[in-house]
């Protein structure tokens, strides 16, 4: 029987122990780089968001008839394909 305190024993331990830290430390690297890219496709589809938001009501307070008839008709379309089901 081998005695665990020889340095071939020690050295697997370390390599391992090394292995292990260097894929916690690539694991943690990566979640950062993916939280970065998650914020920045929030802050992108928010900003588009206030965009089409901003042109919708400039279109609204331009022509309100026409975007009360859109209105009406998108609700009737809802409505006629809920009653279906």
């Amino acid at each position: 029987m081998e005695n665990p305190t020889q340095p071939g024993r020690h050295e697997t331990t370390d390599r391992l122990a090394d292995r292990a830290h260097e894929a916690v430390d690539s694991a943690a690297r990566h979640a950062g780089e993916a939280e970065e890219r998650v914020r920045r496709s929030s802050e992108q589809a928010q900003e588009r968001s206030q965009d089409l938001l901003a042109s919708v009501t400039e279109y609204v307070h331009e022509n309100p008839l026409a975007a009360l008839g859109l209105a009406f008709a998108a609700g009737t379309i809802f409505s006629a394909m809920t009653r279906r089901r």
